[in-house]
């Protein structure tokens, strides 16, 4: 390890401070210190909702802290905390120009207990045309970000009930969105639905290093915190816990040593970001909230790291990206490697869709270049969602290794130099 770190510092450059600095700041006595408390049985298993996630939460804040970062919009407070809205439909009464609708053919995805409104309520009318796509055209009014009355063709009628799933991804919000299944738009309608809500209170752990020149672009560096909680029902050797070792305390570490890294050097010319996201495992809420707090247009790219603790498919000093052939930003990387004997690969699981199963997601839909690196061999990782994912199973060298190559792969984008392509959103649709 020691002649890998020699060759990666002189890659980063004789000028630097970065040079000097990075083994003292990423290496693996501190990987391993995140590590063991990420992972630690007393975290007990960090799932969403629970006192395991408020800790681990606390521990990441404590470090932004420590290492002198801001906080997101200068707030005050690490914790981005939102709310999560479950609405269980109670009753629906809904007419168009005086005749009654089958309330199989309305959905009211909302946050309001009573909602009821009718032509006179400033709703938007809008129309998701027969050819349509179906999916994407309504994930547009998912947000909540508008009151809206959609007409959604009459072809659409056998998927037209799953839009249900969309209620148990409300974010808190004033706005609604009523759904109904039909073919003309109504001159006058009458629409009241009944749900019981439920708030679920979660919290990302965001930092800020502020850019200097180029400050108001903005380079993100994220893992998920969340993991499987206990298992009350079944122990193997006396164990519960999912422990989430790999899934995702390394990505998350990764992030925390980067921030730590970067906060010390102080070479970003463009504002880097720093986000521990929460209910990964539960739908990716977390990444979806802090993504619509963002102007993604000021986004130049994200780095999301999941699962780097294990050896890839090629072996030491490896890792793969996902979505590498949908931006230049692999490519970027890969040229800030080179000396090193650190490859970047593409993702060679295309058939698992990791691009869009991982917490850049969000993001890249709107264009970012966003992109997840792992190592996670998903063809045959054993501890994957297991109770085994334990601390033991991880090779700390290589995975600091991986985190120091991120660094280094990072800076011509953290330093202003370099900028990806775009996502072409339409294509993610």
């Amino acid at each position: 390890m020691r002649i890998f770190v020699l060759i990666l510092a002189a890659a980063i450059s004789a000028s630097s401070v970065a040079a000097q600095k990075i083994e003292n700041i990423i290496n693996a006595a501190e990987v391993e210190r995140i590590e063991k408390v990420l992972s630690a049985d007393d975290m007990e298993g960090r799932k969403a909702f629970t006192r395991g996630i408020e800790k681990a939460a606390a521990f990441i804040a404590g470090e932004f802290k420590k290492n002198g970062l801001q906080t997101l919009n200068n707030n005050g407070n690490y914790l981005q905390s939102f709310k999560m809205i479950r609405a269980k439909f109670l009753g629906l009464n809904a007419s168009f120009d005086g005749t009654a609708l089958n309330e199989k053919n309305v959905i009211a995805v909302t946050c309001k207990p009573e909602l009821q409104i009718n032509e006179t309520s400033g709703y938007e009318l809008v129309k998701i045309e027969k050819g349509a796509n179906f999916f994407a055209e309504a994930r547009k009014y998912a947000g909540l970000t508008r009151n809206a009355l959609v007409i959604v063709d009459t072809s659409f009628s056998a998927n037209f009930g799953r839009l249900t799933q969309l209620k148990s991804q409300m974010f808190q919000s004033d706005k609604s969105v009523v759904f109904v299944l039909g073919s003309e738009v109504p001159r006058q309608y009458r629409i009241e639905a009944s749900h019981s809500i439920q708030e679920q209170p979660l919290a990302n752990v965001v930092a800020v290093l502020p850019g200097k020149s180029l400050a108001n672009e903005y380079v993100i560096f994220s893992g998920h915190y969340d993991h499987l909680g206990i298992n009350s029902k079944k122990a193997v050797n006396n164990d519960s816990i999912y422990n989430g070792a790999n899934d995702d305390a390394a990505g998350t570490t990764a992030m925390m040593l980067l921030a730590k890294y970067y906060s010390q050097v102080k070479g970003n010319e463009r504002t880097l970001i720093f986000a521990a996201f929460t209910a990964e495992e539960i739908g990716g809420f977390g990444a979806a909230y802090f993504s619509r707090q963002l102007d993604p247009a000021k986004v130049v790219a994200m780095f999301n790291i999941e699962m780097i603790g294990t050896e890839s498919k090629w072996g030491a000093n490896s890792a793969y990206i996902t979505g590498y052939e949908k931006t230049d930003m692999g490519r970027i990387l890969q040229n800030n490697l080179k000396g090193t004997g650190f490859n970047f690969y593409p993702d060679p699981y295309p058939d698992q869709q990791l691009f869009y199963r991982s917490d850049n997601a969000t993001l890249a839909r709107l264009g970012v270049p966003a992109h997840t690196i792992s190592t996670s061999k998903m063809d045959s990782e054993p501890n994957y969602h297991q109770l085994s994912d334990e601390i033991g199973t991880l090779n700390i060298p290589n995975m600091t290794r991986i985190i120091q190559s991120i660094a280094l792969s990072a800076r011509g984008i953290v330093n202003g130099k370099e900028t990806p392509s775009r996502v072409d959103a339409g294509s993610l649709r």
